[in-house]
């Protein structure tokens, strides 16, 4: 199930609000290998989907903000100073080619906005005021193990004008070749993580939500992690993808 880009044009925020543009391509994303330093820790595990299928994760954008060198960020710990609340993020890399068996190997790099919506790498132009162009929090790369998975410590995303909460997945191979480009979704509503939560200082007025957000609003039975834990002490994510490898 392929999933259409962003519409091709979106509104200018605030000045401290950066807003996605344009159909976004690949810009200078390469598919990098890179050499995993983690230990390859387990966590827990999500499902494929509802009725427990193989079907492939959907492809999405990856937006404006992708990772230039990401073998440069192989890493399981990637706030790099920036504060908000505490996320595990726990993704498990199934193969749809091998009865979803879980594919170790393979390398996933994730990126995602800090509390105040604002990306590292990027910055200083209409798309984004706050220049943060020689800075790279929130970015990281990991090697599956033979689980399949992969664990991050970060932070609980903010949000930004046109978006909900969401967070930026790249799949390769073990030898590079790009396999699935994809965005996470986080479940919404009363008694959910992005609400207690609140948008941080921004609270949440003028927040999209997943049904209305350009890259959601087909559905996002496919994307919607698993999220649980509290402000206190902290969240944890897990979700699980299949492609084809």
């Amino acid at each position: 199930m392929e999933r259409k880009h962003f519409l091709k044009s979106l509104l200018l925020g605030a000045a401290s609000t950066p807003v996605l543009l344009s159909a976004c391509g690949k810009d200078t994303v390469s598919p990098t290998s890179g050499t995993s330093t983690t230990s390859g820790t387990t966590g827990t595990t999500g499902t494929t989907s509802g009725s427990g299928s193989c079907t492939v994760a959907p492809t999405e954008t990856e937006g404006p903000f992708p990772t230039k060198t990401p073998a440069s960020y192989v890493r399981s710990n990637i706030t790099d100073g920036k504060t908000g609340y505490a996320l595990t993020i726990t993704i498990t890399v199934n193969n749809s080619n091998a009865s979803c068996a879980a594919l170790a190997g393979a390398l996933v790099d994730i990126w995602h906005c800090d509390a105040e919506g604002n990306y590292s790498e990027y910055g200083g132009t209409g798309m984004q005021a706050t220049n943060y162009q020689s800075v790279h929090f929130l970015r990281g790369r990991q090697v599956t193990n033979a689980a399949g998975q992969v664990t991050f410590t970060s932070i609980f995303p903010g949000w930004y004008s046109g978006r909900a909460t969401h967070i930026h997945v790249h799949v390769y191979s073990a030898t590079g070749t790009s396999l699935k480009v994809t965005q996470i979704a986080f479940p919404e509503g009363s008694g959910t993580a992005v609400a207690a939560v609140n948008g941080y200082a921004k609270g949440l007025s003028g927040y999209t939500s997943n049904a209305s957000d350009n890259v959601f609003s087909d559905g996002v039975a496919l994307e919607l992690a698993t999220v649980t834990g509290s402000t206190l002490a902290g969240f944890q994510l897990a979700w699980a993808l299949a492609v084809p490898a």
